[in-house]
């Protein structure tokens, strides 16, 4: 076990789970993780190799004989009345039948209807009345002369989640946790390796978990494909539902005005609705209306009643255009259905998560470490709904007058469940608060540029906090750092992929500027091209500093610096290039030898490239490139700006165009410098 593995296990001892054991167990079982990791931590949750496997045998074996499966649901039935009681896994809702004055359970699987149900179940859980609801069941058979009479009964029902915890336990272990080491148990503990992923990354997944801890928070999630928008909501807390397709009424979100039944809202902590993208979807306009009162007021109507519920609301769909279309042509919302692309209901998002940031789902992606068995992670967010973390900022920053009290609670509301989430004893230093403030601004800053693009009446805000010292720190989205030409409606221009302004001429050094260029976590449009190529253009010589060529990523970097330097010196022209850094000290002989391989290559084209290993002349980690005519380039994190890639896709794009990459954030600093050869 890695050393997070073993802290994990020592604080959290028979409330983790390896999160690779769910797919062990599941096999055909067409069930939620929170339902296999209910009955993993029940049989699995330790260190201990032999008893992870002992425990996984007897998952397997209470999946074999007490899930349903819809092909076996005749032989489970048949089993029940020769026994005449046994115990079954499934999804079971339960209606009113007000006729006979008796509560009656469906079983979703096993495909019986009409179940005789006690009242003291229903009561302790209501949720049963709105819609299927997983859990462990005994049922009972007995045959009546009576045809009319049903002959199942059930006996007992406990739905799947835990029944207690203990959130002071909770609190005193996190204490003994990094910020870095407990966001990578939350990430671990909702199934991905934090190792994948950058630290923007991390904190944009848990952004997804805000709702289950923060009370009517509304968030929305567009972009592509295959990213994992919707897995949270569908599996990982037993307190949340996912309606699939985007299309649901009135009567099923809010209350049957002709029942008196009250819809999800009254009894989920989270509704997700799942493809909630796509113009040509047909949507009430009453549903609009009503939903725009709720997620504003936490209130709706029943005829001449309100009624109030503290359920999020969570919109995800898929983007179809890149988002550089998106802003040349429309906004950020451009592919939501025409009822929902409604400026009103748009201004009642707290926080719009760019899914364009986010990878394609690989399995690599997928965590095998140790993570919170996620029903106990679900009642701690649930209990964090009771708390309130949003002015824990305000003795070190404010925000500025200029913000308005929707955006200012938009910012607050995600700030308190960040805040809940990394920090559940609410204290933090300065910087760490800043660092969720700017997060959370961003989020809200999002979601109102695109209304004012959309509606003139909305005036221009200008979001940004002031510190301790009265000093105004603008927030930007990455999105206006990379198309500033669209993001603002400025005249576009054919150069879609950077924000660095290249000189007029390239063909003078002399017109070249000294810059410092900040790069942001998970920017786009970075490329060697357009960051080197000026500066190197029509060299000679040119000297590398680069301390940092052991991995093969890193290896990589540094051919591909080698490709910008071909595209920029004239083909009838030869470079010497000398590179200067250190052993890999566990591979030593493999580094050379793709050292020397790449200085043939280079003899090929032009290139004289010579190499030598020499520690005395690298003070840090940086990577210097200083050119014969007087130009020093530094690279705060070296040649390696780029995040982890799927090298292995072949039909990629981010294998061969950089622009297309996710960046680390990072520092490049070009200033002029004598060199004296």
């Amino acid at each position: 076990m890695s050393n997070l593995d073993q802290k994990i296990n020592q604080y959290f001892e028979g409330l983790v789970v390896r999160k690779d054991l769910v797919k062990e167990v599941k096999g055909n079982a067409i069930v939620p993780s929170y339902v296999l990791e209910y009955l993993l931590g029940q049989y699995c949750a330790t260190n201990d190799e032999a008893s992870i496997q002992t425990g996984i045998e007897t998952v397997k074996e209470i999946l074999r004989r007490h899930y349903v499966h819809r092909n076996e649901a005749g032989l489970i039935r048949s089993n029940i009345k020769e026994k005449g009681r046994y115990k079954v896994i499934d999804i079971i809702s339960v209606t009113l039948n007000d006729k006979a004055d008796v509560y009656e359970a469906t079983f979703a699987n096993l495909g019986i209807k009409k179940v005789l149900v006690d009242s003291s179940i229903v009561k302790a859980h209501p949720k049963l009345l709105v819609s299927g609801v997983w859990s462990i069941a005994d049922i009972e058979y007995e045959f009546v002369e009576n045809n009319k009479a049903c002959p199942w009964l059930l006996s007992s029902l406990k739905p799947i989640q835990l029944s207690d915890f203990n959130f002071d336990n909770y609190l005193e272990a996190r204490q003994h946790f990094s910020t870095d080491e407990w966001i990578n148990l939350l990430i671990q503990s909702v199934g991905f390796n934090p190792d994948f992923l950058s630290r923007r990354t991390k904190l944009t997944q848990l952004i997804r978990l805000i709702p289950f801890c923060e009370r009517n928070y509304n968030l929305i999630e567009l972009g592509p494909k295959g990213t994992g928008k919707s897995h949270i909501y569908s599996e990982f807390s037993p307190h949340g539902i996912l309606i699939s397709g985007g299309e649901v009424t009135v009567p099923k979100l809010f209350v049957n005005n002709a029942t008196g039944k009250i819809g999800l809202v009254g009894y989920w902590d989270v509704v997700a609705f799942d493809e909630f993208a796509g113009k040509q979807k047909r949507v009430e306009k009453a549903l609009v209306d009503i939903m725009k009162n709720y997620m504003a007021n936490k209130s709706f109507s029943r005829g001449i009643e309100t009624l109030g519920a503290e359920s999020s609301l969570v919109f995800v769909g898929n983007t179809q255009h890149t988002v550089p279309y998106m802003l040349k042509h429309s906004d950020l919302f451009t592919n939501l259905p025409q009822k929902f692309y409604d400026s009103a209901f748009l201004d009642r998002i707290h926080f719009y998560i760019p899914g364009w940031e986010m990878d394609i789902i690989r399995g690599e992606m997928f965590s095998s470490g140790y993570g919170f068995v996620v029903d106990y992670l679900a009642e701690i967010l649930r209990f964090l709904r009771s708390h309130d973390y949003s002015d824990r900022y305000q003795k070190y920053f404010s925000l500025t007058s200029d913000i308005s009290a929707r955006d200012r609670d938009s910012i607050h509301k995600t700030f308190s469940g960040l805040m809940k989430l990394i920090f559940p004893c609410g204290e933090a230093t300065s910087e760490e608060m800043e660092k969720i403030l700017q997060f959370a601004i961003e989020g809200r800053k999002r979601v109102k540029d695109q209304l004012i693009r959309m509606d003139s009446t909305y005036p221009a805000v200008h979001f940004a906090y002031l510190n301790q010292s009265g000093n105004s720190q603008d927030v930007v989205t990455l999105e206006e750092q990379e198309y500033p030409q669209y993001y603002n409606k400025i005249i576009p221009t054919e150069n879609l992929d950077s924000t660095i302004t290249l000189p007029p001429d390239f063909n003078s050094h002399n017109n070249l500027k000294e810059q410092t260029i900040t790069i942001n976590e998970n920017q786009k449009g970075i490329t060697f091209d357009r960051l080197f190529g000026p500066y190197i253009q029509k060299v000679n010589q040119l000297t590398i500093i680069e301390p940092n060529l052991k991995n093969s990523h890193q290896i990589d970097n540094f051919i591909e610096f080698l490709e910008t330097v071909i595209k920029f010196k004239s083909e009838e022209e030869e470079i010497l290039i000398h590179l200067i850094t250190t052993d890999d000290e566990f591979q030593v002989k493999p580094q050379h030898e793709a050292l020397n391989n790449i200085a043939k290559s280079c003899s090929t084209v032009g290139i004289d490239l010579t190499w030598e290993v020499d520690s005395a002349k690298i003070q840090d980690d940086s990577c210097q490139i200083i050119t014969a005519h007087g130009w020093q380039i530094i690279l705060s994190r070296g040649l390696n700006l780029f995040q982890q890639h799927d090298k292995n896709n072949i039909f990629s794009f981010s294998n061969r165009l950089q622009q297309l990459r996710l960046c680390k954030a990072c520092q490049i600093t070009c200033k002029r410098k004598f060199v004296d050869h």
